[in-house]
This record gives C-alpha cells, structure tokens and sequence, in this order.
C-alpha cells in the first residue's frame, strides 16, 4: 500500500499521540496531505491539511491549537502530534494523498485507517 499509518492507541484523556504516514511508491512531494477521521456513526471529517509545499495549513476548529500536522518530503512522512486528546477524538484516522488541497476525493490515496480511543 502506498500510504500506512502508525502510531495509533490508546490514551487517556489529557494524553498525546502521535500518529506517522509513510508514503511510498508515489511522488510525495508533488502531493497535498491529510489526515481524514471518522467516529462511529458519523461522516468521516478532514482533521487537518498541509500543501504539498508545505505553506499551507488547515486544521478543524475542534482540534487548533492541539493537534500539529507536519510533513517531512525528504522522508516521505507525514505526522500528527496529539495532544490534550478528549474521548472526542476517538475515531478512525486516515492518512490521504491528493492533487486537489483538503479535499475528500475518491480520487485521493488513502491509508488503511488507524484507530485512536481515548477513554478513562
């Protein structure tokens, strides 16, 4: 698979995770990023974005100033430090690849999906 997260667990509201994307057999420069989730019984939400250039970000207003998204081109990563997580968070967390910014395209490459719950 092009696209395999790691990092997703477990953690106790309050914690921190952080979650990597190893993008591979594709041109991960030329390509804007995602991290995608979807909670049970609910539509699957853009959490944050990073352009392929790395110069432009979008972050959902329920995870600002919590969560970090970064992309490392020369290692073909992408990452999503966590932190100050809420059973809110609890979710399935995709990785995505895409031509169009920020966009929930079937045209995307996708991870496999991650799951992250928080609870006490």
């Amino acid at each position: 698979a092009p696209l395999v997260e790691s990092g997703g667990d477990a953690a106790q509201p309050g914690g921190s995770l952080t979650l990597s994307c190893r993008i591979s057999r594709l041109p991960f420069v030329v390509y804007h990023m995602a991290w995608f989730r979807q909670a049970p019984g609910k539509e699957r939400e853009a959490v944050s974005c990073i352009s392929w250039r790395g110069d432009t970000t979008y972050y959902a207003d329920s995870v600002k100033g919590r969560f970090t998204m970064s992309r490392d081109n020369a290692k073909s990563t992408l990452n999503l430090q966590m932190n100050g997580l809420t059973p809110e968070d609890t979710a399935i967390y995709y990785c995505a690849a895409g031509t169009a910014y920020c966009s929930d395209s079937t045209d995307n490459f996708w991870g496999q999906g991650i799951q992250i719950t928080v609870s006490s």
